[in-house]
This record gives structure tokens, sequence and C-alpha cells, in this order.
């Protein structure tokens, strides 16, 4: 059972990869239209960051205010005035990592500044303190839906809001006794400014709709460029940025654990 469709305006993409470091270089190849780069980028560096604070961040903070800072920029909005919506499935996994060791074997030696970045809301947090913003923002995390449930979340701000949200979701890499236990390579970060009615930087209408029912996983337009980013938590948000780079497109994502996002570009 699902409801009408409702619909949003996309205003601003923003994609990070390894392999694909940069929405100009992610979108050709995501719409099939040539190879991706050989080579690889070890991690974003954010410009919108002082160079001290840029070399010191923990990779899934500086991933985060890249693709968001990429978002604003590409949708022409300050960033300063948007609300936003942050989501990802394990936060920084090194760190958590690193904390759950120290722990163990030295806990009064226990870094304050690794302390501070183990908090979910860690890279939202950096992000309005970068940029200045005093508007809300909300972290989500829903195990291997939190693509899903965060877009819609922020889809469902812009339509009770009627004001432009800036989404941002990333998942970094697992490491030490966790990489066991939860499943996550390299790093992927992504990025959307949505707004309720269509602007100067609008890039496609995304019409969407919400169904009870147990999602299947995200499907998409093609699979064909999974390996580019296999084995990321955040992996799923894929279909939804091919369909982005073909400008057409439906996709499906899970959402929750009985809750499918259905999602069109026109």
């Amino acid at each position: 059972m699902s409801g009408p469709d409702a619909i949003a305006c996309v205003d601003g993409v923003a994609f990070w990869s390894p392999r694909l470091p940069g929405w100009d270089t992610a979108s050709p190849v995501l719409a099939g239209a040539v190879e991706a780069p050989a080579g690889a980028v070890r991690r974003p560096a954010p410009a919108l960051l002082p160079p001290t604070e840029r070399r010191r961040a923990p990779d899934a903070v500086a991933l985060a205010i890249e693709v968001a800072a990429r978002a604003c920029e590409s949708a022409a909005m300050p960033p300063a005035e948007l609300a936003s919506v942050f989501a990802t499935t394990h936060g920084d996994l090194a760190i958590t990592d690193y904390m759950c060791a120290n722990l163990l074997d030295a806990p009064l030696h226990t870094s304050p500044t690794r302390f501070h970045n183990s908090v979910h809301n860690a890279a939202a947090g950096y992000w309005c303190i970068a940029v200045g913003c005093h508007a809300p923002y909300t972290t989500v995390s829903v195990a291997g839906y939190s693509f899903g449930a965060g877009l819609l979340e922020a889809l469902t701000q812009v339509a009770t809001s009627a004001k432009p949200v800036l989404f941002v979701a990333y998942d970094t890499e697992a490491s030490g006794p966790l990489a066991s236990l939860v499943s996550s390579s390299g790093l992927v970060g992504a990025a959307l400014v949505l707004a309720p009615r269509r602007g100067g930087a609008t890039v496609a209408d995304l019409h969407w709709s919400v169904s009870r029912e147990k999602p299947p996983r995200a499907t998409g337009s093609s699979q064909r460029n999974a390996n580019l980013v296999s084995g990321n938590a955040m992996a799923s948000c894929l279909p939804l940025f091919e369909a982005l780079a073909l400008r057409r497109g439906g996709v499906t994502l899970p959402a929750g654990p009985s809750l499918a996002l259905r999602l069109e570009i026109r």
C-alpha cells in the first residue's frame, strides 16, 4: 500500500569515492559514457576546513564536509541557511575501533579529540561550525536502511517546511576486530540539496512515494558500476545517483524493515 506521489526538486548533487572523487568525474561514469579513472584518491581534502583541521579531521568528517560543500556549491545556495539531514550506517569505524581498544588497554589515556569525534553527530557538528549554520540538523542511522531512511527524512522535511534541505550520506572503512562484525570498505559520500520548487539550478524533479512492504535491496537502472563502491555500507546510494547522472529512471530504496521509498527522476 502506498500514498500519492510527492515532488521535490534536486538543486545540487555531490558524490565522492576513491575511484570517483567528485560529481564531475562520477556523473559520466555512472551514466555509462566513459570508463572510471584507473587511479584512486585516498580521501577528500575539503577546502572548507583550515589546513590544520583538514589534516586532523577523521575520514568521516572530511568526507561528509566535502560532499556537503560541493552540493551547496552546485545548488548555488548559502550553506549557512540550510537545514540538514546526515545519514551514516556506522559513523567513523576507525575511531570506534580506537575507542574500544583504548578503553580495554589504556582507558585513562583516551584522546579527548578522538572521543569527541566518536559521537554520531560529529560530522554534522563540524559542518554547522564550519559554515556558521544555525538551522536545525538531524542525524540518522538505521543499519542497512540508513541511506533510504535519511533521504526519506530529508524529503519529508522539504514537504512539511516548504524549504530547501541538505541531505548528506557517508560511510567509511571498518578496521580492527569491528571489521569481522560489520562490513564496510573504502569511502563513499553523497549529498543532495532538495528544494520544494524548481529554481535556476534544478537538475531534476524527484517524484517520491512510500509503501508499507518488505523492500528489496536497493534497485535502480543498472548495477554496472557496483564494483566502484562495492563493500561500502553506503553502496545503496548508487542506483539513485546513476539515475541522476542519466536524468531519468526509477529507483526503489529500502528505508526500513517494512518500508520502501520509491523514486522517479523526471
